[in-house]
């Protein structure tokens, strides 16, 4: 109910006869002098202006409101209300309708601003008790008792000039009640006007319920949220008058509908907007009339009975489910899998349509009082929300299923809360709310470990790794499947910066800074990018000492410089092709690249040793038959055996294949080329000289060109990389 106890009330106006011919100057002269000596306070400041032509000239209203909203004050209007005047008393009161501004200083707006503390209204009087009589007549008209027997019809669908009376006499009937109390607290009209506040509360009840129910498709949050920026973008009260006077002034035919939405033209709406907004302003003066009349808590009962029905019906429908941590790790793999894609979808749609639409919704209707409107919003909301976000945090709690195949889950649900963390806060703000918020950073703490946990399993897995190497040195499952995995991983380069934010692991390793970032690298200006590229580089750099240990299971050393060369240009490869490259930089690029270059010189050098050493150091000089013999016998045995080998290795890079061949090339047949030039005559009429001379210059290149297209073997580690891929993310 409605008090004045601790607030200053001022009334300011003409005492004595009616001022029928007033300039329109003057009384806007006069409302700014009074407006002007007011200041506001922490309590709440009411200003009564009466004046009788007010009423009668909208467009002073109008001015008159924006100079009061000038002032910072917040206006309310009301144009319905008849009091006498009674000099005697002191008070300017006028027979015929005034038009009555409010100021209230605090953020709270009151539907029923005429409770002068002295005079009842006009239509109630005391002396004048057919007024009582026609608001008792009025409300039980409409008394639900009286209609049970037949179908409900709502007054604001079927009669809207009936249900504006029925509010207005439910709001002069309260104001009636306050004054009667203060003359006598067992006034025979005291009850009557109880009994008669029951009946009609009974009806609003009633509508109120009705047009939730019966508007729960125009009430969906998504067309809320979106409807929410036109109402926002009225400045005040006066406003939205301003735009009814405007659609009264332009109407061709009087309407029995107050209208709410501006005419036809640059601001047009639809229908189904225009319905939207129709009901929400039902709603919402119901809920001001319920409230300002002491029945606000059964209001907020039946906005929570259906809104809150809405909000958990929605949820189900997207699939979010109450899962504990007990419970998802008894689920297999695959359908817990599935729930976390739904939850996905599902916490985004809840957050920024559903949950953001009820949060507007509840502020429309309970416009009047903030604390009712935050409790409400509150009491259909927190329990659902806290169930969304619980499920994050739960299967961050759930460790005995955690593995790297995982992590992208995590890293997923992750993001989805960190990137939605500001409309967490936007539509969570209220104190009450504080467990919502509470939870969503559990669910990020919880997520953020499991994450951490699932990258140290996954370094450990590294080094774990028993699998077999190639037969032909070539790409190793094992780097196929790490850098599959860390390009998945630069994906979320900044959930996982924010999560290694606080564990560098330069701390934790003897190997210098200068491993770990580069002056060159992508995130060289971006400090937030520096832990995750610590952290690649730290997992290839473990994967390569994998590999190193690896390579010296071959018998050939020159085939594990094959096998070298063969995985770190993959990696290298991988780095360079994907977003690892901004990550690790150029300067890591180059210095890796160059490590290929070394790790293939070598093949050459121990691969090819036979061969190169056939032939003499200069291969045109002069030297005896027997020698000559001797180099073409060691070069034939040395290249067929060698050539013999290396069939069976290989080299997956195509460019890095030609660049191979060619090379050799280079190296083997311009030297063999000189000496059978130089040789070859010597045998051409010698019996046997094709078993001496078997190759041709021409022969070397073909025979090159055919080598390094062996297929490399496989192991288990593709079936790994299927799964990481299918299910990683």
């Amino acid at each position: 109910m409605m008090t004045h106890t601790g607030r200053d009330v001022v009334k300011s106006g003409q005492q004595g006869q009616r001022a029928e011919s007033d300039e329109n100057g003057a009384q806007r002269e006069q409302a700014e002098k009074a407006v002007a000596t007011v200041k506001p306070s922490s309590t709440s400041l009411y200003i009564y202006i009466f004046h009788s032509s007010i009423s009668h000239n909208p467009q002073l209203i109008i001015s008159l409101s924006k100079i009061l909203n000038h002032h910072k004050f917040s206006v309310s209007f009301s144009t319905h209300t008849l009091l006498l005047e009674q000099k005697n008393e002191g008070f300017i009161v006028f027979e015929q309708a005034f038009f009555s501004v409010a100021l209230i200083a605090s953020s709270e707006l009151r539907l029923s601003i005429f409770h002068a503390a002295t005079r009842p209204p006009h239509f109630l009087r005391d002396d004048d008790g057919e007024n009582l009589d026609y608001a008792e007549a009025l409300i039980r008209k409409w008394d639900l008792d009286t209609h049970k027997h037949e179908k409900f019809s709502s007054l604001f669908v079927d009669d809207r000039e009936e249900a504006k009376k029925l509010l207005e006499a439910v709001t002069g009937l309260q104001n009636a009640m306050h004054y009667y109390v203060k003359l006598s607290s067992s006034s025979e009209k005291i009850i009557r006007s109880q009994n008669l506040m029951q009946i009609a509360i009974k009806r609003l009840e009633k509508e109120f319920y009705v047009i939730l129910s019966a508007n729960r498709k125009n009430l969906d949050s998504e067309s809320v949220s979106g409807r929410s920026s036109r109402a926002s973008a009225r400045s005040s009260i006066s406003d939205f008058y301003e735009e009814v006077y405007e659609d009264e002034e332009s109407a061709t035919t009087p309407s029995r509908t107050p209208p709410r939405t501006p005419p036809q033209g640059e601001n047009s709406i639809s229908e189904s907007d225009r319905a939207l907004d129709v009901t929400m302003a039902d709603l919402k003066s119901i809920a001001d009339c319920m409230i300002a009349s002491g029945y606000g808590k059964e209001c907020v009962n039946i906005y929570k009975l259906i809104r809150k029905s809405i909000i958990d019906e929605t949820l189900y429908y997207l699939g979010v489910e109450k899962l504990n941590h007990s419970q998802m790790q008894k689920m297999e793999w695959n359908v817990l899998e599935t729930k976390i894609k739904s939850w996905l979808r599902a916490a985004t749609i809840s957050v920024k349509t559903l949950f953001h639409g009820e949060r507007i919704l509840c502020d429309i209707v309970f416009s009047s009082s903030e604390k009712i409107a935050e409790s409400c919003f509150s009491e259909i909301s927190r329990d659902a929300a806290v169930n969304l976000f619980s499920f994050a945090e739960n299967f961050g709690k759930s460790k005995k299923i955690l593995s790297p195949e995982k992590l992208f889950r995590a890293l997923d649900m992750y993001e989805a809360i960190s990137d939605m963390w500001p409309e967490i806060e936007s539509v969570f703000s209220h104190e009450s709310l504080s467990a919502v918020r509470a939870e969503a950073m559990a669910a990020l703490v919880q997520l953020a470990e499991a994450v951490r946990i699932m990258l140290t399993q996954f370094e450990a897995a590294i080094q774990k790794d028993s699998s077999k190497t190639p037969s032909g040195g070539g790409v190793h499952p094992l780097t196929r499947y790490v850098m599959n995995f860390l390009i998945f991983l630069g994906d979320y380069s900044g959930a996982i910066s924010d999560i290694l934010a606080d564990s560098p692991v330069n701390a934790q390793t003897p190997l210098p800074e200068s491993y770990f970032s580069s002056p060159t690298h992508g995130g060289g200006e971006d400090p937030s990018a520096a832990a995750i590229t610590a952290r690649l580089a730290w997992l290839i750099l473990v994967l390569l000492c994998k590999l190193d240990g690896k390579a010296v299971l071959y018998n050939d050393v020159a085939l594990s410089y094959l096998f070298l060369a063969n995985n770190l240009n993959y990696v290298v490869s991988k780095v360079r092709n994907s977003n690892l490259g901004l990550l690790m930089g150029l300067e890591w690029i180059w210095n890796n690249r160059s490590k290929v270059n070394r790790y293939l010189a070598n093949y050459e050098r121990m691969g090819w040793s036979k061969v190169l050493s056939s032939l003499p150091q200069d291969p045109t000089a002069d030297i005896p038959p027997e020698e000559v013999k001797e180099c073409f016998r060691r070069f034939n045995l040395g290249f067929e055996e060698t050539y013999k080998k290396q069939t069976s290795w290989v080299i997956p890079d195509p460019k890095l294949r030609d660049e191979v061949k060619i090379t050799l090339a280079i190296v083997i047949v311009p030297a063999y080329r000189a000496f059978y030039e130089k040789h070859r005559g010597d045998y051409s009429r010698e019996m046997g000289t094709e078993s001496i001379v078997r190759y041709a210059p021409e022969d070397l290149d073909n025979y090159l060109s055919d080598l390094f297209f062996a297929v490399a073997g496989t192991s288990s580690y593709v079936g790994k990389e299927t799964s990481l891929s299918s299910g990683g993310r």
